[in-house]
């Protein structure tokens, strides 16, 4: 009788854990099936945009996020960039020039959406933006990127900017569907100004990819209270609620 009662128990165990494991994996399987959230876009204009999409790194950021066009603006007037050399470049020419990442009209363009795009995402979101114009030579330049904020840090990756692109097919009408590869991307620096509210710089590359991705992070509300501000960006905000 023993016997019997402990053939029972065993199986009775058995059989629990293999239900709980049948669970767990349609549990998983439930999981994996469930479609990942659209991107959505905020402005688009050309080949230019801004849109909100999954943020692969992190789940706790702090959106939505209520930042003005005008605040915005005066943050990305603080981004500089610069050709990144080597010692022997260096030796020769000298340091490169920091130049601002966003000139005015590309703020004017970039601002409104992207406080928008800000407002609208989620704490798994992030916004992406892209902005491209055709050169007076025919070739297109864009400027690419991310933002996102965990806490009191603005976080903004550049992947590129002012990248230069071989001429395409009437890049003035933008009637391409993909823009060009680079013929030549040069690698770059960037930091913010005022130094005193960056809190780090890292540099990255995606796997198989030759993108670069250089993040700043940026006590931003410090950073606000004491820089001068940009005006006349707020009635942009209103232009931006295309497409």
């Amino acid at each position: 009788m023993n016997g019997i009662r402990s053939t029972v128990q065993h199986t009775h165990h058995l059989s629990r854990r293999v239900l709980l494991s049948l669970i767990g994996l349609t549990l998983l399987a439930g999981c994996a099936s469930r479609p990942a959230t659209p991107p959505k876009t905020v402005y688009q204009s050309g080949l230019s945009q801004v849109r909100v999409e999954q943020d692969p790194e992190s789940t706790t950021n702090a959106h939505p996020a209520a930042l003005t066009a005008t605040e915005v603006g005066t943050l990305l007037r603080g981004v500089r960039a610069w050709e990144r050399r080597n010692f022997l470049h260096r030796l020769f020419v000298g340091e490169a020039d920091r130049t601002r990442a966003f000139r005015n009209e590309e703020i004017t363009v970039l601002a409104p959406p992207l406080a928008k795009a800000l407002a609208q995402a989620g704490p798994t979101e992030r916004v992406y933006f892209h902005l491209s114009h055709a050169t007076d030579q025919g070739d297109e330049e864009t400027t690419t990127g991310w933002i996102s904020i965990r806490g009191p840090i603005l976080h903004l990756t550049i992947s590129g900017v002012h990248d230069r692109h071989s001429p395409g097919p009437d890049i003035s009408k933008y009637d391409r569907q993909l823009p060009n590869i680079p013929e030549a991307s040069a690698a770059h620096d960037v930091t913010f100004e005022p130094e005193e509210f960056l809190v780090k710089v890292s540099s990255g590359v995606r796997l198989f990819s030759p993108d670069q991705r250089e993040e700043l992070q940026i006590r931003y509300r410090e950073a606000l209270s004491s820089m001068p501000v940009q005006p006349g960006l707020e009635r942009g905000n209103e232009r931006s609620s295309q497409p």
